[in-house]
């Protein structure tokens, strides 16, 4: 079997020596006699698995203690809802930064369940191009929380800082951040945040996981009446077993974090190679008149690389042939179109190299 490199925006790439571990260990998990995918979650070999991933995450996010960590279903789209929930059972708003598609589902889920809410600022105007400063923001003078995508994945917008933001009274608001498609990607000052939740397809695992960091003091304020495995109090007290968890999710979720400090080196040097990934990518279309990509330079994700061909007509071609060339998934969203590379952790730099030089073969050929 001959693997091909895969650019999907997720579910995505996923290190192949974790995809071999987990091969190894899928029939007879250390002589057991059994998968992880069969283990109850209360016996003692997963409770041991799940809290060696929870230990390695704090350990490559340096993850204050002050934080709980949840390993929860739902998708990060479940948490749009569970965060207002959470976050506004004892009044106030939520705070939005619109950027893009994720920013705008997480602000109308708060909108669809009656919360009160307040954009603070919005990229809207720019066609979502250009990430709004930070001297833009405009929360609400009851702000519970300012909420961001910090990434983009189907725009290909990143921020270049991080947001913050005082109510008139001076206390800070509690900065919430959706990091699916670039937690990981590097270093991370995770007290600066209030909440991070993350979809794990991007850069930690498998579909079917969602990872929430949540600050102490942000629990314990939903309402009664909050179902119980939406409750984040409830969930952290019970080591987010209230119900099954994602088992064989959470599994894997912990072979990439050992991946990451054993292999990779931890994030520093992930975040450098993953700088020199998208360098590549964005040189390569910059220095064609073939290619274009619509960001402000320094918005432009590193993990999600959106593009076009000057000819429109052509891109049924190029993605027939970047397939057969082993190119997989580069088709861009349905709501934007054109192209899209995603370049994660899993994604070598050879792939990224091998894309540049089909690019440019394409271009020759049908430019």
């Amino acid at each position: 079997m001959t693997r091909r490199y895969n650019f999907c925006a997720g579910p995505a790439a996923l290190p192949e020596a974790v995809l071999a571990r987990a091969r190894d260990e899928l029939l007879d998990y250390h002589g057991r006699g059994l998968s992880v995918m069969e283990m109850s979650h209360r016996s003692n070999e997963f409770v041991a698995i799940a809290e060696q991933a929870e230990a390695d995450l704090r350990q490559l996010l340096g993850v204050p203690s002050n934080y709980k960590v949840l390993f929860l279903q739902g998708g990060a789209s479940l948490q749009f809802a569970m965060l207002p929930m959470n976050l506004l059972g004892q009044g106030g708003s939520g705070n939005f930064i619109q950027t893009g598609i994720w920013g705008k589902k997480a602000l109308n889920e708060a909108k669809r369940l009656g919360f009160s809410h307040n954009v603070a600022a919005s990229s809207e105007a720019s066609n979502h191009t250009a990430v709004p400063a930070q001297d833009a923001l405009q929360v609400s003078a009851d702000a519970a929380y300012l909420h961001y995508t910090s990434n983009e994945t189907i725009g290909g917008l990143e921020f270049d800082y991080t947001p913050h933001a005082q109510r008139d009274d001076g206390a800070n608001v509690p900065l919430v951040c959706d990091m699916s498609s670039n937690i990981l990607s590097g270093p991370l000052d995770v007290s600066q945040f209030g909440v991070i939740y993350a979809g794990a397809q991007k850069n930690i695992g498998p579909a079917g996981l969602t990872l929430v960091m949540v600050r102490d003091d942000l629990l314990g304020h939903a309402p009664s009446t909050t179902p119980s495995l939406f409750d984040y109090q409830l969930l952290a007290d019970a080591g987010s077993m209230v119900n099954t968890p994602p088992t064989y999710a959470w599994y894997l979720a912990g072979l990439v974090f050992q991946w990451l400090k054993d292999d990779m080196g931890g994030l520093n040097a992930m975040d450098a190679l993953n700088q020199r990934k998208a360098d590549k990518l964005y040189a390569a279309i910059d220095g064609s008149g073939f290619y274009s990509n619509p960001i402000a330079p320094r918005n432009r994700s590193r993990m999600n690389v959106p593009f076009v061909l000057a000819d429109a007509t052509l891109e049924s071609a190029f993605l027939a042939e970047a397939e057969e060339a082993g190119l997989l998934n580069l088709k861009g969203h349905r709501s934007v179109g054109g192209m899209r590379a995603s370049l994660y952790n899993a994604v070598p730099e050879a792939a990224v190299d091998a894309l540049i030089a089909f690019m440019a073969d394409f271009e020759q050929r049908r430019g």
